[in-house]
């Protein structure tokens, strides 16, 4: 048997750092992303004052919700 080792993506490659790049990936306005992120609409946390999300997250989260794999 042969073992496939896949070396994971690193961590700041899957990091959205900022409102504006988080709402640039998922292709809303900045106003509508801070309402998402405030109310918890989707997958985000603050480092310190700074919203983060990671894009595996993002798009796991949207193909739950339109039913798609992702």
């Amino acid at each position: 048997m042969s073992e496939v080792t896949q070396t994971p993506e690193p961590l700041s490659d899957d990091l959205l750092k900022g409102a504006e790049a988080i709402a640039k990936y998922i292709g809303e306005s900045r106003r509508r992303t801070f309402y998402l992120m405030e109310r918890a609409l989707i997958p985000c946390g603050k480092e310190g004052s700074i919203w983060v999300a990671s894009r595996r997250a993002l798009s796991a989260h949207y193909a739950k919700l339109t039913g798609k794999a992702a």
